[in-house]
This record gives structure tokens, sequence and C-alpha cells, in this order.
């Protein structure tokens, strides 16, 4: 394990209820377009990697789908388990998975290559768990982000908070280009054929209350960086992210924020 996913590790401990209050709503917009390319319909064995809350998994289990999911975090296994008592759920983490070669006709992953810090190593073994000819689909965050994705990005910047040591970057030589083009070349490279990516774009709403609840709570790295900052770099982070929200906020309140999402998927 790397000192990446260690962090990341440390990041997600215990935050599954703060998530699926925050940002679960606007990491699900993808869900319908990502299982239409995973060819998932009724009796089709998918593996979903990085289920979070479950969305995927309810989402393919609606289509008829025998389903099997995993998340590296147990807080979120506990939350799925709950909403779901009819899928298998389990905790495992990427790039180790606990399935034989070849087990599943269809392996999704929703924003989760963002928090791995081997990605070649993590598509490789998604394409081992799928059977030969069986589909991979996969989101990630792009970079640079949308306007929304960045608003948070914008406050924290505007108020110099510094990077601590026990949040590292991913190392450069695991890196890959966060465009359509890189995360494409990046399923080419684990032998993944008939590769496509496209980006999707949308508009999320929400409120400022809500969208701020997640740093609150120290969701995501943002959130985890907000509160490892001193009192004041976190007060000044907030007094920012919310003078920038006034850019996005429309007549009833309401935020609009422009979001874009990578959408890769390949066969074996």
């Amino acid at each position: 394990m790397t000192g990446f996913d260690q962090s990341e590790r440390h990041i997600w401990a215990g935050r599954a209820t703060a998530y699926a209050r925050s940002y679960a709503a606007l990491c699900a917009h993808p869900v319908p377009r990502l299982l239409d390319v995973a060819q998932v319909r009724p009796d089709v064995r998918v593996l979903d990697v990085g289920t979070g809350p479950g969305t995927v998994a309810l989402a393919a289990a609606t289509r008829g789908a025998a389903v099997t999911a995993v998340d590296a975090e147990p807080s979120m296994v506990e939350l799925a388990r709950g909403a779901a008592a009819a899928i298998d759920f389990q905790v495992a983490t990427l790039p180790e998975l606990p399935f034989g070669d070849g087990e599943f006709d269809s392996v999704t992953s929703n924003f989760v290559l963002n928090h791995v810090g081997r990605p070649r190593r993590a598509v490789a073994e998604l394409r081992r768990v799928v059977r030969p000819d069986g589909w991979i689909a996969l989101t990630i965050w792009p970079v640079p982000p949308a306007a929304g994705q960045d608003l948070l990005g914008r406050a924290i910047r505007a108020a110099d908070a510094v990077r601590p040591a026990h949040l590292p970057a991913i190392a450069p030589e695991e890196d890959f280009p966060r465009d359509e083009e890189g995360l494409t070349d990046l399923l080419r490279s684990a032998g993944l054929r008939e590769t496509m990516c496209e980006t999707l774009r949308w508009d999320h709403r929400t409120t400022v209350e809500q969208w701020w609840s997640g740093p609150a709570a120290g969701v995501a790295f943002s959130g985890h960086l907000v509160q490892s900052q001193p009192t004041g770099t976190r007060s000044a982070i907030e007094t920012h992210f919310r003078r920038f929200s006034e850019e996005f906020t429309d007549a009833d309140g309401m935020l609009t924020l422009p979001h874009a999402a990578l959408l890769a998927w390949g066969r074996r």
C-alpha cells in the first residue's frame, strides 16, 4: 500500500453518513450511462468496485443483474448493506480483489481511480476479474475541474491553505493525465480493447449549507484538507466559499454548480 493509499483510508474512515448527506447525489449522476456502457442487464454478473453507499450496486440490481459490491471503507459497506440486504456487499481494496479470474460479466467503478495510489495496477485488477469479452466501465473527475467542482478549491487557494504532510499526492510515476486521452490510454495499457471515453457534463443543484456540510465534516480529500488547517484558516476558507458561492446562486437561493466527469469503458 502506498502512502497515498494509506492517506485515503484515513480520509474516508467513518465518513459514510457524511458523504451520503453531501456528495453522494452529485456522484450518482453518471450512474445510468455507466451501467449502459457496462452492458448491465438482467442476469449479468456485475462487480461494483468502490461502491460507497451502494448507489451503482442498487441501480444495477434494479436492472435485474446479479450484483456483488465492494468498498475499502467499512462504514460505507455497513451503510450500503442497510439499503439492500439482497446484494453481496464486502470490504475489499484495490488493487487486490478477493475474486477469481474472469468471475464477472461486467465491472463498474464510479469515481474510484481518483482514490488509488496505483491506477494502472487497479485497472489491471479490474480486467483480471472480468471474463473474456466482458466490459469494464469507470468514471473519474477530470483535471482541470469544471467551475462548480472547483468552488471549494478556489476557497482553499484564496485562504492560502497549506497541504499537510499526512496528505501526500499520488507519486508522479503512478499518475496519468486526467483527460479523455489519458484515461483511454490507461485502459489500453491494461490490455482492454474497444476502449472509449467521453466527457459527461451536468449542473448539480444544491444549497450552500448542504454543499458546505461535506468539507465541514471532513469528507474527501478537500474536506480533510480543510479540517487539517488552523482555526483561522478554516474560517477564511468558509468565508471565501460563501462569497464565491454567490456566483452560482439562483434567484431561489439554490446553487447551480457546473460539473464534468470522464466516463471510459473497454472490453477484455
